[in-house]
């Protein structure tokens, strides 16, 4: 996926300012695809050149004029396309799978000290994600079309997060708290 389509998504379900969007960005997909607000400014340019997004200045009381991103109609035929084709399996990749191989060769102490941080946030972002889940979809049962997608991801964070906090207890049992 590029960070094309991230966006293409985000336009799709409200236009938006460069500004606004890397702030929706950062507080929905940013969670599952980084990316920072000078890149996001830079594809919104390059999408433009494309085809892929119009934009309108919108003049405002007080403040510069903001330009306005709005999807068009090849933008929508590009994210249909990128999503009837399969996506690859995403290989893991973890330092931290990688320092706990490591255990019988370095510091122990230190590698139980990470999982003990590493636990800490997943309950920290897994809090963030039920909150988001009351807020935003308080009836699972009852969501529209357009919901669903948004549902789903957020269920997969809590699910991920969750078997986070879970393997971080398995390894600290396994390695008996110390």
């Amino acid at each position: 996926m590029a960070l094309e389509h991230a966006i293409l998504v985000s336009l799709a379900e409200k236009s938006a300012s460069g500004y606004d969007l890397a702030r929706r960005f950062d507080a929905s997909i940013g969670h599952f695809w980084k990316a920072s607000h000078q890149q996001i400014y830079k594809v919104l340019g390059r999408m433009q050149t494309d085809g892929w997004v119009a934009s309108d200045i919108v003049a405002q009381d007080g403040r510069p004029d903001k330009k306005v991103y709005a999807i068009t109609t090849p933008g929508r035929e590009e994210l249909a396309l990128w999503t009837s084709k399969a996506t690859p399996v995403e290989h893991l990749r973890s330092e931290f799978a990688v320092k706990l191989r490591a255990l019988p060769f370095g510091d122990s102490e230190a590698i139980v000290d990470d999982v003990r941080v590493r636990r800490r946030a997943h309950l920290q972002q897994l809090a963030y994600y039920e909150e988001s889940a009351e807020q935003f979809y308080p009836d699972p049962d009852s969501l529209s079309n357009a919901e669903i997608g948004g549902w789903l991801v957020l269920r997969g964070g809590m699910l991920a997060e969750r078997t986070g906090v879970t393997w971080c207890d398995e390894i600290l049992q396994r390695l008996g708290d110390r």
